[in-house]
């Protein structure tokens, strides 16, 4: 009886569904013959909706409100539990209909005000035609498989998603036809099946898509929708980047307005980066507000994006935003993706760029003779010892060249990458380990390495709730010898222009004993860890963020939690040994001790910092028919404590690393605390995807001032206009004008970097200021610290900016324009026409009375397409940003002259001011009747070659008065910054090469750039060679013969042609480089299939490998900053890798 019971509820169950189908069915034969006049209409309505994971029955509940429709059809039909995505903005719901029910195998049909909807009709087949099944497997440009593409045949509504593996399968009629992939983020692409039933795709993102989401304060925006000055990269973009040690190296030239300039390229160094010229940048990764160098060491395959804030979007994050914000994403893995494994390896090696060429022995002894008969009218140097030193091979006049000594060519550098990514349904995890070792070309000896671990590991706990654990460590060496008194690779480069080629490293060239050269601090043979000492310093960093978030039932608003907590520590250690040079005498073959270092030490820094962050958000979305609406409030805390003890002493022996306590003779223990409060809010606003408005403001606390000026508010609006929904535009084709957004955007920003210290608001003293002896015993002192600083608070800017955003052709070609002006104000400057009686013993502090700004004008274009089967991207920006001071606090100038010298209001900053030469000398007898008093002593010291100042207030006598602007500044950040960008991809080839360029700043060559033989030393090769010198260096009454640089003088760098700061010592730089060159082959995928490999890529890079510039002739590097030419220049690098994923 229960056995028939049970069979007849089957029976009765399976009689009620398809009843209810063929009521549909019926219902939807029967409104078919009712017509479809307004169908086209309701089809063309353009919503905008964001919903994920949600049942299909309540998003076709929710598109019912918004468009005024009803949908008809059957609950066990369309599975109305069946949890979908769907993130629409401003689109037709014909297209929303297709890209939703079509993977579910369901098709609609609109009559009236009502949509009904039913199972996908199988494919028509002719008759005696049997249906063809087709797969395959879909894949990003790395060979990740991609799950829930949509693939469909052309002009059908056949069609399927790909699974979790990337593979989908369907029938079709026949194996003819196109098929179309489709995806979120990638741009979409046809397929033509001739005839084959096994058809693979491989999707590239689409960088033009404005679907994409960017991410930005607090939270992520799609493209369409912003309405700041906001720029991205991708993990794409810093594929090719293999420099070496960070990741601002792969910055260079790809955003419009972020300058860029690499003046240090020690392993290990970084590249000072700007936006918009405006100053140091905030740095945000993972959500932490960080610092430069926690930036720089990030492992470049572990990011994700780098969003960067160039305007008023950037005051969300308030007191430390004022010069932009870089925002920094790490990758996670993919809901539902397979699990993957990843490796990257490559082994590189590399070069200097550029440094500067001397001369050998026997060119250096010739100047010499040259420069003591311009001097002193003769020379101890004979015709004999020139012919000796020329010929080079008798013992004592044969050359050495220290460049070669010192520097090694080649020097190798290696990185491995190795990461797990995938996901379930609930669970999404990215695991990574990254490993660099980095060799100076100094030698071996000189070493840089780190070691990266980067975990992000999200899990949906419910449908409501999740968690997520991201940690970043990293464990980082600098070991080099320990070089007395100075920068180790600083000597190196020093080493190279002070020691003279008729100097030796080794006393008769026994390398068991360095030679005394007398100045042996620059005597490289000593400067190893073997005789020198060694220095070394360790970083072991860990960052650890646990975030937790929530989505409440009412819909759209979510509330997440953030902790996140930062650990470093580095020990240095240094340990400077005694050693000693030698003579050799060749009578008795003897070696004899005649110098060294007899100045030993030995330090230990012990440094800790620890800084805990604690945020807690709450968003609001929501779309209201044509409006959405978005919120967010946040409130964070941030606290740092810095520990810093140093030790240093005198050891007794080298032997011996310990430190006694006897034998120091420093000791210095601090402690610095920071912490910052901060209040987020943000509204957003968007009608019908047309018209956006974007409204913030954070209120921040700063532990810098006093209690009444610690706060801060920090206001910011923007609004966009997207021209081209416009009905007026209708009419152009969307294949012309894809894209036209116009936005603006105003804000207030602060800093409060303002060069006090923590307390200075207080009164009080400075301990051990000093020490006196008082009744035999030794006292330590205090001092009075001065007028405590109460009277400054923030610097403030106000930042205006206006852009417009296009894209044409089909969005094929995109870009944007922005001009912009940021103005600040409370810049310290002192009264002083307040004066304090000099009895007291100090000044009054500085306030906030200045204000200077930078103003400019950036752009960028880009261009994607496919020429015959050859896929192109060709991309470029340019930028220009230009400080000016504003106003200074009531200027004192004593005359016309020194207000026009040392004005700076309404001037550009940072010009560069020297003499203006009009010419040089071309006889003796023209120096003879010159009007002019050029060297101060009625020109008695100048010769034919020498410089001609141009006398500028016509007094007669070369000064301080003839000077004027020259030149831009010098050490600086370009105000002209530009890219180009160059990608390929051909039938498994991939070719890249990326430029990044500059101009506008100065440098000024001075001291061994400029003076021949300074200090005694070498001499640049440019210099002797172009030179005005008599034809016989000997022979005064030889005749002159002409070149380039002034005749020449042994260090003496107060002479007229050599001592005065000129546009003849003066290069304004121009120069393009190119970063990136990159040749890559993949290797087709069937014949990885036997052997599990998902995907092989081999290439082979060059970074830095030319440079087209206006230094080139001096041999210095384009980007060096320094007067003197010895700044450690960039590397070029050439390398060769592979990357397989498993």
């Amino acid at each position: 009886m229960k056995k028939r019971l049970r069979i007849r509820d089957l029976i009765f169950h399976v009689t009620r569904t398809c009843a209810s189908q063929m009521l549909v069915a019926l219902l939807f034969t029967t409104l078919t013959f009712a017509g479809n006049g307004n169908a086209q209409e309701i089809l063309q309505q353009k919503i905008s909706l964001e919903m994920k994971q949600q049942p299909i029955g309540k998003v076709l509940n929710q598109i019912e409100k918004l468009v005024d429709v009803k949908f008809l059809y059957s609950s066990s039909l369309i599975q109305s539990e069946r949890r979908v995505d769907l993130v629409v903005a401003n689109e037709a719901l014909g297209n929303i209909l297709n890209d939703l029910l079509a993977p579910l195998q369901l098709q609609y049909h609109v009559s009236g005000r009502q949509i009904v909807l039913n199972r996908l009709r199988a494919p028509v087949v002719a008759p005696g035609q049997q249906p063809v099944r087709i797969s395959g497997k879909v894949t990003d440009d790395k060979g990740q498989p991609l799950p829930g593409v949509s693939v469909k045949l052309k002009g059908t509504s056949t069609g399927a998603t790909t699974d979790a593996s990337g593979v989908y399968a369907f029938n079709v009629p026949a194996l003819s036809g196109i098929l179309i992939f489709t995806y979120v983020g990638f741009a979409t692409k046809e397929i033509e099946i001739n005839g084959s039933n096994s058809i693979n795709a491989t999707l590239e993102a689409s960088s033009t898509s404005l679907g994409d989401v960017v991410i930005v304060g607090y939270g992520a925006q799609k493209k369409e929708s912003l309405t700041g000055a906001v720029a991205s990269i991708t993990s794409k973009d810093l594929n090719g980047i293999h420099a070496g040690s960070t990741v601002s190296a792969g910055l260079a030239g790809k955003i419009a307005g972020v300058s860029f300039r690499f003046s240090d390229g020690r392993p290990g160094a970084s590249a000072s980066i700007q936006i918009r010229n405006m100053g140091n940048p905030l740095y945000v990764i993972d959500g932490i507000q960080q610092d430069e160098g926690q930036f720089n060491n990030i492992a470049p395959a572990d990011i994700e994006s780098i969003t960067v804030l160039k305007d008023a979007s950037a005051a969300i994050y308030g007191l430390r935003a004022a010069n932009g914000v870089v925002v920094v994403t790490t990758k996670r893995g993919k809901l539902g993706s397979r699990n993957t494994i990843n490796v990257n390896v490559y082994k590189g090696w590399q070069n200097w760029t550029r440094f500067p060429k001397t001369t050998n022995a026997y060119q250096w002894m010739v100047g010499k003779a040259d420069a003591d008969m311009n001097q002193y009218g003769k020379t101890t140097i004979t015709q004999d010892e020139l012919d000796k030193w020329k010929q080079g091979t008798e013992t004592g006049y044969k050359n050495f060249d220290w460049y070669k000594f010192i520097v090694k060519g080649n020097s190798p550098l290696t990185q491995m990458n190795l990461n797990f990514t995938g996901g379930s349904e609930r669970i999404n995890y990215y695991v990574s380990a990254t490993h660099l070792k980095q060799n100076s070309v100094l030698g071996r000896e000189f070493t840089f390495e780190r070691t990266n671990v980067q975990s992000n590991i999200e899990a949906r706990v419910s449908d409501r709730f999740k968690i997520g654990a991201q940690i970043n460590g990293r464990v980082e060496t600098r070991d080099q010898p320990g070089v007395p008194g100075t920068d180790d690779y600083w000597a190196a480069r020093f080493a190279i222009l002070r020691n003279r080629p008729t100097e030796r490293a080794y006393a008769n060239d026994n390398p068991d004993y360095p030679s005394d050269i007398g100045h042996n601090t620059e005597q490289w043979s000593v400067q190893n860890k073997k005789l020198s000492g060694y220095w070394r310093s360790d970083w072991r960093v860990l960052q650890s963020n646990l975030t937790a978030e929530y989505q409440f039932p009412l819909e759209g608003l979510t509330a997440r939690g953030l902790f996140s907590y930062y650990y470093a520590n580095e020990i240095m250690n240094g340990h400077e040994y005694t050693y000693k040079v030698y003579t050799y005498n060749p009578v008795d073959s003897s070696y004899n001790a005649t110098g060294g270092s007899s100045n030993p030490y030995r330090e230990r820094r012990n440094r800790t910092i620890l800084s805990p962050t604690i945020q807690v958000q709450l968003n609001y979305n929501k779309v209201f028919g044509q409006h959405t609406v978005g919120a967010t409030l946040v409130a964070e805390r941030i606290k740092r404590r810095d520990l810093q003890s140093y030790v240093h002493s005198v050891p007794t022996t080298n032997t011996l690393p310990l430190i006694y306590f006897s034998t120091m003779d420093t000791y210095n223990d601090g402690d610095g605390t920071e912490a910052r409060l901060g209040y987020i809010g943000r509204v957003n606003y968007n009608y019908a995807g047309k018209y956006y408005i974007e409204v913030s403001a954070r209120r921040d606390a700063s532990w810098k001032f006093s209690p009444d000026k610690r706060w801060g508010t920090f206001p910011a609006i923007s609004g966009g206009w997207r021209l081209s929904e416009e009905k007026f535009f209708s009419s152009v084709s969307k294949k012309v004008l894809s894209e036209l957004k116009l936005r603006a955007s105003y804000g207030k920003l602060g800093d409060d970097d303002v060069g006090i210290g923590p307390y200075d608001y207080l009164a009080g003293y400075n301990y051990n200021a000093s020490t006196v002896i008082l009744d035999g015993n030794a006292v330590i002192g205090s001092s009075n610290k001065g007028v405590p600083i109460r009277n400054i608070s923030w610097f403030v800017s106000r930042t205006l900016d206006i852009g417009l955003d296009y894209a044409l052709m089909d969005s094929k070609i995109t870009g944007a324009i922005d001009v912009f002006n940021r103005r600040r104000t409370g810049l310290l400057g002192a009264k002083y026409d307040i004066l304090v009686p000099s009895e007291l013993g100090y000044n009054l502090p500085s306030e906030n009375v200045n204000s200077d700004q930078v103003a400019g004008i950036e752009g960028s274009i880009a261009w994607s397409g496919k020429i015959k089967k050859v896929n192109l991207n060709i991309g470029g920006n340019v930028s220009y940003a230009r400080a000016k001071s504003l106003h200074t606090y009531k200027p004192v100038f004593n005359n016309s002259w020194d207000h026009y010298r040392n004005s700076a209001e309404e001037r550009f900053s940072n010009a560069f001011w020297g003499y203006e030469v009009q010419g040089q000398f071309q006889s003796q007898e023209e120096i003879n009747k010159y009007p002019v008093n050029i060297d101060g002593t009625g020109n008695k010291t100048l010769l034919p070659g020498d410089l001609i100042y141009k006398d500028l207030n016509k007094d007669g006598l070369i000064n301080d008065m003839d000077t004027r602007p020259i030149g831009y500044g010098t050490g600086r950040n370009p105000i002209i910054n530009f890219g180009l960008n160059f990608a390929a991809a051909w039938n498994g080839f991939d070719a890249r090469i990326d430029f990044s360029g500059g101009s506008g700043y100065s440098f000024n060559r001075n001291w061994e750039m400029r003076n021949p033989y300074q200090n005694g030393g070498n001499l640049l090769l440019d210099l002797y060679e172009d030179r005005w010198h008599r034809e016989n260096p000997l022979d005064l009454n030889s005749r002159w013969i002409p070149g380039k640089y002034p005749a020449l003088r042994f260090n003496n760098g107060d002479h007229s042609s050599f001592g005065k700061n000129s546009d003849f010592w003066l290069v304004n730089v121009k120069y393009l480089r190119a970063r990136t060159v990159e040749l890559g082959y993949t290797i087709p995928k069937d014949l990885l299939g036997r052997i599990k490999i998902e995907r092989a890529r081999f290439y082979v890079n060059a970074y830095n490998l030319f440079s087209i510039d206006n230094m080139k002739g001096i041999g210095i590097d384009a980007e060096i900053v320094d007067d003197n030419g010895l700044t450690y220049p960039q590397s070029k690098f050439v390398n060769i890798g592979f990357e397989l994923s498993l």
